[in-house]
């Protein structure tokens, strides 16, 4: 702009010619013209240039964006693990990273895939925050996409988390998942934020005030830590373990993960938990495992003993061999009162001191929350005998309920 003017009044009051202009400031002609015509410099325009190397790699990109389209929401690719794909499974592609970061960022403009988040960084002491959340997520067990809920941990001040994955967030599975974690983290924070979930609020009162259940009481007194509830749809109020549930989820979740089972599903997913202790969080000095390590020795200690997950029901064994919703053989005699003690994955029947009955439960989408059951029971075999009822028993694969010992349990 500058040099525009001194061109304009050069020519105005000065030499008075064009090419005398541009010999005395060493410019080309056209660009004195061009002051002389307007006294705003024309709009740059670039010209687009050739991508030989980009060209190779666009259809692979073209075709993760599109397939995100119908992943789940929270399961889609980033810019960087898009590049990570190419480097692994093209490794004869050498893009740089910022290439595929423009690629990727005007087409999902262009596919409205495009979110841009603000937050604002805070400071934390050692062991002295953790936030807790549950998430979903979506893993192919055994052949089968399975729907399930991820229990995250996440530490403020290292910036650790720990990830566990459950067929339902279920009370016993919320309380196993602290448990783990804890042992996980080498302690106990002094302070665990939390959202309004059921397995920890009764009712939500005014304010920050809350009707706890008597679980979450219970748990919160034997680790010795406090509580802390977020305001109803105010979830930026736990943005850290947000954030972490969204990183691991690219990360670690995309693609869609494969296992045998959950069990086998939950050991990747704590590899995943100690490769992230390799990463730099940004803004950061030290690596996130070094956090951990130098945040344990301000950790509570942990208890001598664990916490019992078990939650406990006396039932009444009911006679008619079969139930409507799932069914476990005990070998009790109808109305006999027997102690259940239903675990985030098994339960088990306990009767005269001794457990009679360890089965998984069938349905873990259903809240176990025991009034009465049905139960198959060995002093009334005719349901046994009956094949119609084989397809809704506890025996695997249709076949008739088994009872199995559990030793103490």
């Amino acid at each position: 702009m500058e040099l525009f003017e001194q061109l304009r009044r050069e020519y105005e009051f000065g030499v008075g010619t064009i090419k005398g202009v541009a010999r005395k400031f060493g410019v080309h002609r056209r660009l004195v013209r061009q002051a002389v015509n307007s006294a705003l410099p024309p709009v740059r325009t670039y010209r687009q240039r050739s991508r030989p190397v980009l060209g190779a790699v666009e259809g692979f990109i073209d075709g993760i964006l599109e397939a995100d389209r119908q992943a789940p929401r929270k399961q889609r690719h980033t810019a960087r693990r898009i590049y990570r794909r190419i480097l692994a499974e093209m490794p004869g592609h050498a893009v740089a990273e910022s290439t595929v970061r423009n690629y990727v960022r005007d087409r999902k403009r262009t596919l409205g895939l495009l979110i841009r988040e603000t937050y604002v960084p805070q400071s934390y002491q050692w062991g002295g925050e953790a936030q807790v959340d549950w998430y979903e997520a979506y893993a192919e067990l055994a052949g089968d996409l399975t729907k399930l809920q991820v229990f995250c941990m996440r530490s403020m001040a290292s910036g650790g988390a720990f990830h566990r994955a459950y067929l339902s967030a279920t009370q016993q599975a919320f309380l196993e998942g602290h448990e783990l974690a804890f042992r996980h983290f080498g302690g106990v924070f002094r302070l665990l934020r939390y959202d309004n979930l059921t397995s920890a609020v009764r009712k939500v009162l005014r304010g920050r005030l809350r009707e706890e259940t008597e679980r979450f009481i219970a748990l919160r007194s034997h680790w010795h830590f406090e509580a802390d509830f977020c305001t109803p749809g105010a979830g930026h109020e736990k943005g850290g373990v947000e954030g972490e549930n969204g990183y691991f989820r690219r990360n670690h979740w995309v693609p869609v993960p494969k296992a045998a089972s959950l069990e086998v599903l939950n050991d990747l997913l704590l590899m995943g938990c100690r490769e992230d202790e390799r990463r730099l969080i940004d803004g950061r000095t030290q690596l996130v495992g070094q956090a951990m390590a130098e945040e344990r020795d301000h950790l509570l200690a942990l208890p001598e003993e664990g916490f019992d997950l078990a939650e406990i029901s006396f039932p009444v064994v009911d006679g008619g061999g079969c139930v409507r919703t799932n069914t476990y053989s005990t070998p009790v005699h109808p109305g006999i009162a027997v102690q259940v003690k239903v675990y985030p994955a098994h339960l088990e029947v306990w009767h005269d001191g001794r457990c009679v009955t360890n089965d998984a439960i069938h349905d873990a989408s259903r809240s176990w929350t025991w009034n009465t059951i049905s139960m198959c029971s060995s002093a009334n075999p005719a349901p046994w005998r009956d094949p119609r009822h084989w397809s809704s028993g506890g025996g695997r694969d249709g076949g008739p309920p088994a009872s199995m010992p559990c030793g103490n349990g």
